[in-house]
């Protein structure tokens, strides 16, 4: 007979490096979009006063929802990755193997410490592109009309 719960604790284990390659992953991504969001506040927003509005909505709207989906994924990221190895780390403590627990619990901290960076860099990255689409979007009505 199948132990569901060491069926369940052994998938969850499994889940730790993917998470973690998930973090890394958005973080690059996340280092990319603050260098187009520096590219786009020194200059490259100026150059789409030319653009047809839609354009430049589309390209706001998909930008905005990129930084809001770091702002979301890597705070959720950093929790799983904090919760999945304090399991096995307290049962270790429990056999008396101080060295697996403090190796889980390094590697909860740098997970959620790395996730809460993702999710604050997005959150920021989200609010800046906010109020220069919406500033550059009013420039772009009022030379149309």
């Amino acid at each position: 007979m199948i132990d569901l719960a060491t069926l369940l604790h052994t998938f969850v284990h499994h889940l730790l490096w993917p998470v973690i390659a998930a973090l890394l992953t958005l973080t690059v991504l996340v280092v990319i979009d603050c260098g187009v969001a520096i590219g786009e506040r020194f200059g490259g927003l100026n150059r789409m006063l030319n653009s047809a509005t839609q354009d430049v909505e589309a390209l706001a709207r998909a930008r905005i929802s990129r930084a809001d989906l770091a702002a979301r994924l890597g705070p959720s990221l950093g929790l799983m990755g904090t919760l999945i190895p304090l399991g096995p780390g307290i049962a270790a403590m429990g056999a008396g193997d101080f060295q697996t627990l403090s190796v889980a619990i390094a590697t909860a901290f740098d997970t959620t410490v790395l996730g809460l960076a993702i999710g604050l860099a997005g959150y920021l990255i989200g609010r800046w592109r906010r109020r220069a689409y919406d500033r550059l979007l009013a420039s772009m009505e009022n030379e149309h009309a």
